[in-house]
């Protein structure tokens, strides 16, 4: 297995607090990593400077065995997905949502695709003409995940999504993202206290304080 995601003493201070110290880990092509620890030991924040939605400090970030520094943004976050905690949707519809990866593709959308996509995490297909505004947490939850998913990235960095979710969208979302990383071989980082989640992990690593405790496999 190919390295996908390296971390090399990346470390992370504002205003002269540090946030991260010297995190360090390496993650393969397909594997599925989770990341645990008590609320605000810096979690999130190592999925964040992966994503390159924040800026490290110090240290090295590496996707495919070239600096993040070194890619363009818009072509980084199309292998390299990030899908937050509270889903942002825009426009009116799902349709608007769904329709987006397209347009930054300068593609012709697919609306067969887009159904298809909608149906996978259980949501029929008039949805792609629902108001954005009549949708639970959940069906937000999931249309902004799929979202992600009209274009396969090579990594999806998970943060916490399914932390507000009732018991049937977890268990949808649990379903999709084992799919994906077990049919598809996409490489998942996914923050989660959630049993089931880190259960369905092959590496799982522990911060604290923002420090790395330890580092088990499967």
């Amino acid at each position: 297995m190919k390295n996908i995601i390296d971390l090399q003493g990346v470390s992370l201070k504002i205003n002269d607090q540090s946030i991260l110290k010297h995190i360090s880990f390496k993650v393969n092509s397909g594997d599925f990593l989770t990341i645990t620890g008590p609320s605000g030991s810096g979690k999130s924040t190592v999925l964040k400077l992966i994503a390159g939605l924040i800026s490290r400090t110090s240290g090295d970030i590496k996707f495919e065995n070239q600096s993040i520094d070194g890619y363009d943004p818009i072509d980084y976050r199309r292998d390299v997905s990030y899908c937050f905690q509270t889903p942002v949707l825009f426009g009116e519809t799902v349709k608007d949502n769904l329709e987006f990866p397209y347009v930054i593709r300068k593609k012709t959308f697919d609306e067969a695709h887009a159904i298809a996509e909608l149906e996978s995490v259980g949501l029929p297909s008039h949805y792609l003409s629902k108001s954005i505004n009549e949708l639970s947490g959940g069906e937000k939850q999931r249309v902004a995940l799929i979202r992600n998913l009209i274009f396969l990235p090579k990594v999806l960095l998970l943060d916490e999504i399914t932390s507000a979710l009732d018991s049937e969208s977890k268990k949808i979302i649990h379903t999709l993202i084992n799919h994906l990383n077990d049919s598809n071989k996409i490489t998942i980082l996914a923050v989660t206290h959630d049993d089931n989640e880190i259960q369905m992990a092959d590496q799982l690593i522990n911060i604290e304080n923002g420090q790395m405790m330890e580092v088990t496999h499967e």
